[in-house]
């Protein structure tokens, strides 16, 4: 069984960074065939995919995000994080880290952390 815990600030201040990182148990962020990923729901909107590490190391992400995102590991922790640069009350979200399987194609989400709340307010 796989577990994905998110954990970092659950408030944060315009224009400061967040930093969240994801603990993963049961199975390897360096394994075939998987992607680690970060989405997020704001109050009353879908989920926003933000990002991904897969297991080579490569990384991926939101065009609209892409230039104050940055996604990290740390595999002898069995870690991914999340850094999101210059943060506004629009980045107040549930933050969650997802696993996803790309054995075969793309879009398979088959574990899920429980999410975080991040506020963003001064």
């Amino acid at each position: 069984q796989v577990h994905l815990q998110e954990s970092g600030p659950g408030l944060v201040k315009p224009s400061q960074t967040l930093s969240l990182t994801c603990t993963v148990s049961g199975g390897s962020i360096t394994k075939n065939y998987y992607y680690w990923n970060w989405i997020r729901q704001p109050p009353g909107k879908g989920l926003e995919w933000m990002g991904a590490i897969a297991y080579s190391g490569s990384t991926y992400s939101n065009p609209s995000l892409r230039n104050r995102t940055s996604i990290s590991r740390d595999t002898s922790k069995n870690q991914f994080t999340l850094q999101l640069n210059f943060v506004t009350p629009e980045d107040t979200a549930v933050y969650y880290c997802a696993r996803e399987w790309v054995g075969g194609s793309y879009g398979i989400y088959d574990y899920w952390g429980q999410g975080t709340q991040v506020t963003v307010s001064s």
